[in-house]
């Protein structure tokens, strides 16, 4: 696991594409029990090199009732993005994550984590690559029938400060998805 971790964070496959430059942002171990799938580091964790180290990473935390150092330990967490590298800012927001990393990099890194008991899919870009045609027509609807893809995915909206407008008009997803989300990650680490 080790070789193949020092693999991706020498990556640079999508240099030309990253204003910013080359930053491999990834947390795992062979032993990981879940592994969170994101869309792409933003600025201050590009800067700072630790996966959700910002208000997302935060917000996130909160969803799942664990603690920063529960979060940070590998041997329980995984934390794996569709785009390892911040992407840069667009006109509304962070730009999409690189499309090259997922296939270059997600099979190789699942085939060496084989206790993995929940994977949290967290946005529409490991949505639509992880559940392909099982996805729903909105990532609302996705997120409302979190029960069909379960035991193995879990899927979430992102948890930036911006959607919170979207928790606000969807207060099913704080009343069930999100206690039945708590139940499950502190059902598989205890």
């Amino acid at each position: 696991m080790n070789i193949l971790l020092q693999q991706v964070r020498d990556c640079n496959a999508c240099i030309k594409h990253l204003p910013h430059g080359v930053n491999p942002i990834i947390s795992a171990s062979i032993k990981s029990k879940i592994i969170i799938i994101g869309q792409a580091p933003g600025r201050i964790v590009h800067e700072t090199s630790i996966p959700w180290n910002d208000k997302s990473g935060d917000n996130l935390r909160n969803w799942l009732g664990i603690t920063r150092t529960v979060f940070y330990d590998a041997d329980s967490i995984a934390l794996i993005p569709m785009g390892f590298c911040y992407p840069g800012t667009g006109k509304a927001g962070d730009l999409p994550p690189r499309p090259e990393c997922a296939p270059l990099w997600h099979k190789k890194l699942l085939q060496l984590m084989p206790g993995v008991k929940l994977v949290l899919l967290i946005g529409q870009y490991a949505q639509n690559y992880y559940l392909g045609e099982r996805v729903k027509d909105t990532l609302t609807a996705t997120v409302r029938d979190y029960k069909t893809y379960l035991p193995e995915y879990f899927p979430l909206p992102h948890p930036s400060p911006r959607n919170n407008i979207w928790q606000s008009r969807n207060k099913w997803f704080g009343d069930e998805v999100l206690q039945a989300l708590k139940s499950k990650i502190h059902s598989v680490i205890n």
